[in-house]
């Protein structure tokens, strides 16, 4: 994918370029991995803790947003916690040759994937060579 301006150092630094965070409140930046396919990209992110019905994905002027509340599912008094909830969210600028109208996207335990297909005009095709007589 170096041709579209991902080079091995982005994905050494855990960056994805284009990468834009605008929450204003306090959030958490869910973990992913963004895997090119011949078709599109796939990209699967780490959202523990939240639900189905709570997640918000959508793609509006060529910005993929994940935004993902989560609550506490634990009963009983809190003795002792080392981190904090807080909703998932991230950001990222989406290449041109993704079609963004065709973007599916799947949750299964705590797992988000989301298939961003190419655009038809994107895609790599064959062309037959005739013979000329």
């Amino acid at each position: 994918m170096a041709a579209n301006g991902i080079t091995a150092q982005d994905t050494q630094r855990n960056r994805w370029p284009g990468e834009e965070t605008r929450a204003p409140e306090k959030f958490l930046r869910p973990a992913v991995t963004i895997v090119e396919e011949e078709t599109g990209l796939r990209l699967t992110a780490e959202l523990p803790g939240s639900s189905k019905e709570r997640i918000d994905v959508h793609v509006e002027k060529g910005i993929l947003t994940i935004n993902a509340p989560v609550s506490p599912q634990s009963k009983g008094r809190l003795v002792y916690g080392e981190f904090e909830w807080a909703p998932y969210y991230r950001q990222f600028q989406l290449p041109d040759v993704i079609d963004p109208s065709k973007v599916k996207a799947e949750f299964a335990n705590g797992m988000l994937t989301l298939h961003l297909p190419k655009a038809e005009a994107a895609k790599p095709r064959r062309i037959e060579v005739s013979v000329v007589s």
